[in-house]
């Protein structure tokens, strides 16, 4: 599959054919695939649309994956609405690495704190996809874990931050590599979230 075929599966259009949604990168956006076409299609001007996306997000460094909502109005114009970036970006940042794990299950990529879960998913939260819902922290907490396990991503030890979290100090700092001071994604949601429902208290 080319390059493009795999770019164009990033944009998805919704049923009713007036709203776009993309994934498009801070201070990037071009005339090109895989979303310039689709814009061209709905009579977008994909000029003025780069233009002004690039310009609400210059206050960003560059390259940040942003998930984009496009409404199309009956008479060709449209209202943009930028979302936070994607999980995988907040992870990859949290945890030092530039790319996830090539085999997921076999190979670990990094490590990230309890605490950068976290903050992560109070970030998250705000997500119309998690307020439409109206998902507890938790629910938002457990998917966030789902995604790093398929980054291959772990969680830094559990008892090292429970003791952090319960002398009320501040565990803000990412750890990397060292299997043995790492619990897996799978079957260790419900203790991340008793961590994190002890550093809510902390908060």
């Amino acid at each position: 599959m080319s390059k493009i075929s795999k770019a164009a599966k990033a944009v998805k259009k919704l049923d009713t054919g007036n709203v776009i949604r993309a994934i498009v990168r801070s201070g990037q956006a071009a005339p090109g695939p895989p979303l310039g076409p689709i814009l061209g299609q709905k009579g977008i001007p994909i000029g003025q649309f780069c233009k002004d996306f690039n310009e609400k997000t210059k206050e960003l460094k560059d390259g940040i994956p942003l998930p984009i909502k496009i409404h199309v109005k009956p008479d060709r114009t449209y209202d943009l609405t930028i979302g936070q970036p994607t999980v995988s970006y907040f992870l990859k940042q949290a945890a030092g690495i530039a790319k996830g794990a090539g085999k997921t299950g076999h190979e670990t990529a990094g490590m990230v704190s309890v605490r950068a879960v976290y903050e992560i998913a109070q970030v998250k939260a705000q997500d119309e996809c998690f307020k439409m819902r109206n998902a507890s922290l938790e629910t938002v907490v457990k998917s966030i874990i789902g995604s790093a396990c398929s980054l291959g991503i772990k969680s830094v030890c559990i008892p090292l931050i429970f003791q952090c979290a319960l002398n009320g100090l501040t565990h803000n700092v990412v750890q990397r590599g060292g299997g043995g001071a790492a619990h897996s994604c799978g079957g260790k949601k419900r203790e991340v979230w008793t961590v994190i429902k002890k550093l809510r208290k902390q908060a």
